[in-house]
């Protein structure tokens, strides 16, 4: 009688950290529209792309200002008296402000106005002021409002791709936060 022969078969798994680009993604011409959470592309004509460790030391340095745009879904306008709204927390960069939902690639006017009036808040009204967009890793919506911010003729933006997900893993600080009111709050 023969012995069972047990074949151990060594597999590899090549786990791509967040924010890292698997194959290059183009630039496009205007604001991304759809499929926001995908790889994004490692330049933003206009701006400085910066990662974690240059992050880390603007923030330090408190040589700019930092702006989360996060979606966040709102309390629905509709719920019965006396139902409990819970909201999800987020945690952000300490010292951000947060705008959410001014990352789609199309805004109403409305969320465009608020977008510039919380820049503008950021900045304390200097177009020259360093301007750091983030969100999460591959999300395209931090991309969409450093071009955005870059067409309101701020001309000192940093996006930072890996977002509070590269922040997170550098085992740096993070704070829960409250977004800036929305122009119908």
């Amino acid at each position: 009688m023969t012995a069972p022969v047990f074949r151990l078969a060594l597999v590899t798994i090549l786990v791509a950290a967040p924010g890292a680009a698997t194959a290059e993604v183009p630039e496009p011409e205007g604001y991304r529209l759809e499929n926001y959470r995908a790889p994004v592309p490692a330049a933003l004509h206009g701006a400085k792309v910066i990662g974690t460790d240059e992050a880390e030391a603007i923030w330090r340095g408190h040589s700019a200002s930092f702006v989360d745009v996060l979606p966040r879904p709102p309390r629905p306008r509709d719920l019965p008296a006396g139902t409990l709204w819970r909201d999800k927390p987020r945690a952000n960069i300490p010292g951000s402000i947060w705008l959410p939902d001014t990352g789609y690639g199309e805004l109403a006017s409305s969320m465009a106005g608020y977008f510039a009036k919380g820049l503008d808040k950021a900045s304390h009204g200097d177009r020259t002021r360093m301007l750091v967009l983030y969100c999460l890793a591959d999300c395209w919506m931090s991309w969409n409002a450093a071009k955005r911010a870059l067409a309101l003729g701020y001309s000192n933006v940093a996006w930072y791709p890996e977002g509070t997900d590269g922040w997170q893993a550098a085992l740096l600080p993070l704070q829960d936060s409250t977004p800036e009111p929305r122009p119908d709050q």
